[in-house]
């Protein structure tokens, strides 16, 4: 039976890699397992001083968690077991992030979601100019979870709520100018970067990422610096209604385009990522930002959007989801910001 997470120890480096290509490494509740299991008894084991995760195939990191499970837990009444399962992920993802040890992330592809919450936490994060990044979840009736609204809320000026409610893609380079990525590296270098790693073992993550940038560090860069003006008035707001009323009043080429995006997601979804954005940046704590977006997760999950949005996307894929509520002026507002504020 093929691992589906595979971890080795060289001397002082532990590797871990997500096998599962076929699927573009998305994450079932075995992995999940298999990772904690792994980080946590690297991280308490005094002969690794290094780690290292990356997955396999060339076609992407990670494309998030396993949606056709999902929709199965959603459709079935299994939401315990569900919340359950994005516990432990979202729990594995702040482990990343306080790491007690270097720990270096190698993502190339398609990274999204999940995807993102593995890569984008850790103290060092290496990512190829090709690489298609994103928080998707408002194209399926969910919203940004693993860490990503606190990511986004870190992002320049307001492309944070752009990203959330639009769940467009980015680059890798796009990546590290939002603070998703410390260093870009063109695939063949990052391969070659394992041959390496005994020269690099004992520097902390500041010491790694300049080491990497200096050595590797590719001269892709982003142009979203130019996008800046556009987007920060837009998506600056008070309210997503407003977002769009911007949007639709403003010349600029990417605004009709961007509107369309966002009205074409659930707007349920779209509210509460603009909601769960902004609510990130005036905390500014990932652990916070978790708990937040697990209360949402049990929330969303318990609506019709997010089995509509899966079917639609994933299932039947004809890509035409009949969102309950169609818009944003129906969407209930006043529930999903008691839901940022509440601990119960």
């Amino acid at each position: 039976m093929t691992e589906l997470v595979i971890s080795q120890v060289h001397g002082p480096i532990g590797m871990l890699q997500l096998n599962r290509p076929q699927k573009l490494n998305a994450l079932n509740l075995e992995m999940l397992q298999r990772v904690n299991r792994i980080l946590q008894d690297w991280a308490e084991d005094p002969s690794i001083e290094l780690v290292v995760l990356s997955g396999l195939g060339e076609r992407g990191f990670c494309a998030g968690g396993d949606i056709a499970a999902f929709h199965a837990a959603v459709t079935s009444g299994e939401h315990d077991a569900f919340h359950r399962l994005l516990d432990l992920e979202f729990g594995i993802d702040y482990l990343i992030s306080v790491y007690p040890k270097p720990l270096i992330s190698l993502a190339h592809g398609i990274t999204m979601g999940g995807g993102i919450g593995l890569a984008s936490h850790a103290p060092v994060r290496v990512v190829t100019p090709d690489a298609r990044m994103g928080m998707p979840e408002a194209r399926i009736g969910y919203t940004p979870d693993v860490g990503g609204s606190h990511l986004l809320a870190l992002a320049p000026g307001h492309f944070g709520e752009y990203y959330a409610m639009s769940a467009q893609s980015f680059s890798g380079a796009d990546a590290v100018y939002l603070g998703f990525a410390d260093v870009v590296m063109e695939p063949a270098v990052q391969a070659e970067l394992i041959d390496e790693l005994d020269d690099l073992v004992g520097l902390d993550a500041g010491q790694l990422i300049a080491t990497l940038e200096l050595l590797h560090g590719s001269v892709a860069s982003s142009r979203l610096e130019l996008e800046q003006g556009w987007v920060d008035h837009a998506f600056s707001a008070q309210t997503p209604q407003e977002v769009l009323a911007r949007l639709d009043d403003m010349a600029h080429p990417r605004a009709a385009e961007t509107a369309g995006a966002i009205r074409a997601n659930s707007p349920t979804s779209v509210a509460s990522a603009f909601y769960a954005v902004r609510a990130a940046r005036a905390e500014n704590h990932l652990r916070s930002a978790l708990d937040r977006e697990l209360r949402l997760a049990d929330h969303l999950m318990h609506l019709p959007d997010l089995a509509e949005g899966i079917r639609a996307q994933v299932i039947d894929k004809d890509r035409n989801p009949a969102w309950m509520p169609a818009s944003l002026e129906q969407v209930d507002h006043a529930g999903l910001l008691r839901l940022m504020d509440s601990k119960d």
